[in-house]
């Protein structure tokens, strides 16, 4: 239990407090529908039930990746996030379909007249403020995490630049928080069209554009944890690092060199050629200090050299520099 404990002292806090931000929104949201029957505010309870849910599964998953390597994983057990992030997603897909259902049958059957207009209102405009809270503290971690300075509310249209470069818990905030936001935003708007023009379909179509966007946080987010969960390799930090290798002089190429995410960590694999003239107590100095430097890069935790005897041949090209049909050997 102490254990478990202090890995959820680790876990992602942007997550956490998401979590607990949409159950709120989404209790809310659930008492304005039983006494509106507005099904634009459905689609958004909905929507904040799925995303706590959601949320509240990727706090557990990113402090559970955390713990340390065992005999029975040796590699750790960072991926551990992107399989909770998958599982995830299906809760939110069943959530989008149950979104778009209710709205296409409120577009083909819409009420004649939603009541409560202020109560809705309201807690659209609470929801509008808390999510753009949230996703702002979002984006201020997105951007602390690919180590750029934050910049008050610009944060949020800086952090797109960003999001590849954030962790896979952070950039899943962040995203549904966005389609959160919109969603508060176009619901408001449903209403007050609605109320002021007669056109009740309008709540029904909003209600499906929200379930869309749902979907399309769905899809985005299983391609990239997918991605993770089966081993991406990291092509930017790869080539980095073989740039730090290569400029030590006792190192004459690579013969293979692997920078492999697992969950919020990576992990780096390489094989080298030195010159066999160099005693093993020397070369065994050059590893100590290529894994010092190596492991002070941003997210590297593990790091396995094995040297090969220089053939004279030069087999390594980096990555910005290597033709599309030219693979690393």
């Amino acid at each position: 239990m102490t254990e478990i404990l202090k890995l959820l002292k680790n876990g992602n806090k942007p997550s956490l407090l998401a979590a607990f931000v949409n159950a709120f929104l989404g209790i809310i949201k659930g008492a304005a529908f039983f006494f509106t029957g507005n099904v634009a505010m459905f689609a958004e309870m909905m929507h904040s039930f799925g995303d706590s849910a959601n949320q509240f599964f990727v706090y557990i998953g990113s402090a559970l990746s955390k713990k340390a390597p065992t005999k029975q994983f040796p590699a750790g057990y960072g991926r551990i996030v992107n399989l909770v992030c998958l599982f995830a997603v299906i809760i939110v897909a069943i959530l989008s379909y149950e979104t778009i259902k209710e709205g296409w049958h409120h577009l083909l059957h819409p009420a004649i007249e939603s009541k409560g207009i202020f109560i809705a209102l309201g807690v659209l405009f609470i929801g509008i403020v808390l999510e753009t809270a949230v996703l702002a503290k979002a984006a201020v971690e997105v951007l602390h995490e690919a180590g750029q300075e934050k910049a008050g509310l610009a944060s949020i249209s800086k952090a797109f630049g960003f999001l590849n470069r954030a962790k896979p818990a952070t950039k899943l905030v962040f995203m549904e928080d966005l389609v959160a936001t919109a969603g508060n935003i176009l619901a408001f708007s449903a209403i007050l069209i609605a109320h002021f023009t007669g056109w009740g379909q309008i709540e029904g179509l909003v209600s499906i554009i929200i379930g869309c966007m749902m979907f399309f946080v769905v899809g985005k987010v299983f391609l990239d944890n997918a991605r993770g969960a089966i081993g991406e390799t990291d092509q930017e930090m790869l080539n980095h690092i073989a740039h730090l290798v290569l400029d030590d002089p006792n190192i004459k190429d690579i013969v293979r060199l692997e920078v492999i995410k697992e969950g919020e960590f990576l992990h780096v694999e390489l094989v080298a050629e030195a010159n066999p003239e160099l005693s093993l107590a020397f070369l065994d100095d050059v590893r100590d200090h290529l894994t010092e430097i190596i492991l002070s890069q941003k997210g590297v935790t593990r790091v396995a050299i094995l040297y090969d005897e220089d053939d004279g041949e030069l087999t390594w090209v980096h990555v910005a520099d290597r033709p599309p049909n030219l693979t690393i050997k």
